[in-house]
């Protein structure tokens, strides 16, 4: 790793930890060289799955596609940019677990996204439920909301 401070390319783990219940880990270095301290973080990253979607279509898994379709929903709402990472977290861990031969379908990917929000936030979950689900009038929103 690095220095951020003086690009050296020698530095030292002084502490590592786990985070985000265990999907990540936090390390403390220190440069050889200048003994400036940082932080890094590394985290599960999901590789080479193919989405397929309603229509066929099939493309590559995007991490930042996820987070904007959870961020929506969670808008105004009380929580904390670790609540969000966390959540995304749980979300990407249950893809790849649900992945088969390196592919999942968008229908897959938006049950599980619904499964894990409604345990945060039933309100951000109706919302997401409102534009996966396609509702079509008031009389199927009101339906959803009698389930919660």
């Amino acid at each position: 790793m690095r220095c951020p401070n003086c690009q050296n390319e020698d530095t030292k783990v002084l502490d590592s930890r786990p985070i985000d219940e265990g999907t990540a880990i936090r390390r403390r270095r220190e440069c050889e060289k200048c003994d400036f301290r940082f932080s890094t973080y590394e985290e599960i990253e999901i590789l080479d799955l193919t989405v397929i979607k309603k229509d066929g279509k099939r493309e590559m898994f995007s991490k930042e596609k996820l987070e904007r379709a959870i961020r929506l929903p969670m808008e105004k709402r009380p929580h904390t940019d670790d609540t969000l990472r966390k959540l995304l977290s749980a979300i990407e861990i249950e893809i790849q677990k649900k992945a088969k031969d390196s592919q999942i379908t968008s229908a897959e990917i938006g049950d599980i996204v619904m499964k894990k929000i409604k345990k945060v936030d039933k309100v951000a979950y109706v919302r997401f439920a409102a534009v996966y689900r396609e509702f079509e009038d008031v009389d199927e929103f009101k339906e959803e909301l009698k389930k919660l």
